[in-house]
């Protein structure tokens, strides 16, 4: 049977591990910058608080029934993730990580699957549901089953439930299949798999007939056990306030790609190209301006100061003066292993700058994040973006441990 287990509300869920006083409470998240609303405790969404709305059109929401509201804490998200899909890699090897708060996985009786949810919620305090089938897309629909139930759904017979679905609820369709499908008068997942196959694969090409499959109980996806070689990284945050100065938009960009030289390192890998973006705001008054430079090396790198300089100098060929920017961002392309890759004939070698990066990425891994920094990246950073209402990173930062008093 495949499964598909999805943690319930999961940034709310986070916060609520490590502050008990956020239970039974009406819970927002927001994005960067405290902007929208990206996650809604149960009780949120009772009250009718709609997801992505920006917060200042659901203020008075948010006074009327006092909703708490969490700026968003990713190091802690992305660590409660990674603890919950080892566990799941503990029940079986069978496991496709889909998404930060769900994964797919095979499992042979409903008794493992009630294991998997006590587990869970015993080691890392965050309440999951399990919607199982005999095909991905149909656990799909059953956990969104599950979550309406007692946390565990066994979708046995589909027919009834596809018969209720409409289709545009179906996992893999987008609103385009939806309004074509609409037009050719089918509006419930059951009467999309009733289609006859060579209609689907004419309208909806060889995707659309495993789709279809998928929805008459016959595997058709197969488990993703290994994640896709990821070919490029982007960094990029909005600022707290408007940034106008060239000082403050190169400390910016020098942390975005400390951070993403990082991660590059952590995957094995080294870059080839990076692009530099920047843009003033969208819906502010005056002229919009938004540009971006391209850099290649001549032999791909992780070095950090290396990769500093490149973007620093990308930055400082679009910027124009006298502007107020919102955003500024860098991306990485062209990832390869580090451990073979084109070299430059001409060019010094560049492995002797390894040992450095290992003991900076050693030392702030062992003693928190920013241990060691560049002095590129600043030290204040007033640019930052705004995140008032954050939660300490209570598993990835030893100074922001959780207190028992």
């Amino acid at each position: 049977m495949r499964a598909l287990v999805d943690c319930n509300n999961f940034f709310v869920s986070c916060e609520r591990v490590f502050n008990a006083l956020l239970t039974d409470r009406p819970v927002v998240v927001l994005s960067n910058n405290d902007g929208c609303i990206i996650a809604r405790s149960q009780e949120a969404k009772a009250i009718g608080i709609p997801m992505g709305a920006p917060l200042f059109q659901v203020q008075d929401l948010v006074r009327l029934h006092n909703v708490i509201c969490c700026s968003s804490n990713f190091a802690l998200y992305g660590d409660m993730s990674q603890r919950v899909m080892n566990i799941l890699s503990r029940f079986t090897p069978d496991l496709e990580v889909y998404s930060i708060d769900e994964a797919f996985l095979e499992i042979d009786s409903l008794a493992v699957a009630e294991e998997i949810r006590r587990v869970i919620l015993q080691w890392t305090g965050l309440p999951v549901s399990l919607g199982i089938a005999s095909t991905k897309t149909l656990a799909k629909v059953a956990s969104s089953c599950a979550k309406k139930g007692n946390g565990i759904y066994y979708l046995e017979h589909p027919q009834p439930i596809l018969e209720a679905l409409p289709v545009e609820d179906v996992w893999g369709i987008g609103r385009k299949t939806a309004d074509f499908l609409h037009r050719q008068n089918l509006h419930t997942a059951w009467e999309l798999a009733s289609q006859n196959d060579l209609w689907i694969k004419k309208n909806l090409t060889v995707r659309g007939l495993r789709m279809a499959y998928e929805l008459r109980g016959i595997p058709s996806l197969s488990l993703d056990e290994l994640p896709s070689d990821q070919k490029s990284i982007l960094r990029s945050r909005s600022f707290g306030r408007p940034v106008s100065t060239l000082e403050e938009l190169l400390e910016a960009i020098a942390a975005y790609t400390t951070v993403a030289a990082e991660e590059v390192r952590l995957l094995g890998k080294k870059v080839g190209c990076l692009d530099v973006f920047l843009h003033t705001h969208p819906h502010k008054a005056g002229d919009y301006y938004s540009n971006s430079a391209h850099f290649t090396f001549p032999e791909p790198t992780a070095y950090t100061p290396t990769l500093i300089t490149a973007a620093k100098e990308s930055l400082r060929s679009i910027y124009k003066p006298h502007l107020l920017y919102k955003k500024t961002g860098i991306i990485f392309s062209h990832l390869v292993p580090e451990t073979s890759f084109q070299t430059d004939f001409f060019a010094p070698p560049s492995s002797k700058n390894s040992p450095l990066m290992d003991v900076l990425d050693r030392i702030n891994r062992t003693y928190g994040d920013k241990t060691l920094r560049f002095a590129a990246e600043g030290i204040a950073q007033p640019w930052k973006m705004k995140s008032e209402g954050r939660s300490p990173r209570y598993t990835t930062n030893w100074h922001e441990l959780l207190t028992v008093r």
